[in-house]
């Protein structure tokens, strides 16, 4: 973002998600994207739900994980994640829609630092992830 107007990617990158087939094959699915920002969500099934009856962790991961990729290419160069952490701090349940929005908290000539937020349809914090990125200077193939 700049001068809080969002900017538009460099590349298209719904063009890279719909290349995504593990995210698709979750059901996870992009709604937005620009420069260094990018958004993804996915409505949980029984197929995403663990032996406790919640989303599994895997899921909630994976979700943050895609979110932060389409983020961290939008600018056009292969840069991808190196490191990442994420903290759970609320279930979700079949039936809740989680949404993942990764934003760029800081970047130079070869690394990018992310912040993911997954969230509920409420509104509340399912789950928080930092990820690195490594940009490789190679351009992104759509």
């Amino acid at each position: 973002m700049k001068d809080g107007k969002q900017q538009p990617a460099a590349i298209d990158v719904f063009a890279l998600a719909a290349r995504d087939n593990f995210a698709r094959s979750l059901g996870i699915e992009i709604v937005e994207a620009s420069l260094g920002r990018a958004v993804s969500r996915v409505r949980l099934e029984e197929r995403h739900i663990n032996f406790i009856g919640v989303a599994h962790g895997g899921l909630v991961f994976t979700l943050a994980d895609a979110a932060m990729g389409y983020a961290s290419n939008s600018q056009g160069i292969l840069s991808p994640s190196i490191d990442s952490h994420i903290l759970y701090s609320l279930p979700a349940r079949a039936g809740d829609v989680l949404t993942a929005t990764a934003v760029e908290i800081a970047r130079t000539s070869r690394l990018s630092n992310y912040r993911i937020d997954v969230a509920r349809g409420d509104g509340k914090l399912v789950a928080a992830m930092t990820g690195t990125t490594y940009i490789t200077g190679k351009p992104v193939e759509v």
